[in-house]
């Protein structure tokens, strides 16, 4: 997420509900992935941070004996800007818990990204991970994931990952509707604003219907200002 608003923004609404509103988070969080019930995980202590919290990056909210550690690094660079999951929890679904991987946004311009690697630093070893994770979930090889949706691709990249490893997981995005706009912010009023930015997200990412991962990414959305939630996945 980028730096936190003063009562606006993806980052500050997900911390207003997680601290303020953990029930009706927590029922709505449940009803998207078909959990019974759902645990989250404190964020990290970072002292860089005016906060002096921080997010949890790559895989490294995992404890394992770092054969899982290891293979990330195969997979993605450990220099530059990992993934940054904007909260990460566990869902207890069939008797069994899964990990969940949260992104928030909360203005259109939020899902707009691109890669910002070198050729000469972690690009290599990003692209060969995109591309093999479009060959395995169908998707045609000309679909650009290093532009325009870059964060949402290295997303979903990350969560194949993790299902390649045989460790379920979940992706689930939340977006907030009714958020204050201004200075570069487009905030839908309702789901419905957000509806043709997500279609062309969907159109450029180009995820067939059914893949590896259907029904482990959902959405999400939330008002900002009233106890109304509406998911779809």
């Amino acid at each position: 997420m980028a730096r936190m608003g003063d009562g606006y923004g993806s980052e500050c609404h997900l911390l207003r509900f997680l601290g303020r509103h953990r029930r009706l988070l927590d029922r709505n969080v449940m009803d998207a992935v078909g959990a019974t019930a759902v645990q989250w995980h404190d964020y990290p202590f970072d002292a860089s941070h005016p906060w002096l919290d921080g997010e949890h990056k790559g895989m490294g909210f995992i404890d394992d004996d770092g054969s899982l550690q290891t293979a990330w690094k195969q997979t993605w660079p450990s220099s530059g800007n990992s993934q940054n999951w904007d909260a990460v929890g566990q869902v207890l679904i069939n008797g069994s818990w899964e990990w969940l991987l949260v992104e928030a946004k909360a203005n259109l311009e939020e899902i707009r990204s691109s890669c910002q690697a070198k050729e000469n630093g972690g690009l290599p070893l990003i692209s060969r991970t995109l591309t093999e994770t479009k060959s395995d979930l169908g998707v045609p090889a000309h679909k650009d994931w290093l532009n325009r949706y870059y964060q949402f691709c290295n997303r979903v990249a990350a969560l194949h990952f993790l299902g390649k490893h045989g460790i379920p997981a979940r992706l689930l995005f939340i977006y907030f509707t009714g958020d204050r706009g201004g200075n570069g912010r487009t905030c839908p009023i309702d789901e419905a604003g957000w509806s043709e930015a997500l279609r062309a997200q969907d159109e450029h990412v180009g995820l067939p219907t059914a893949h590896a991962l259907s029904g482990r990414i959902g959405k999400l959305f939330i008002a900002v200002s009233q106890a109304s939630v509406r998911d779809q996945t």
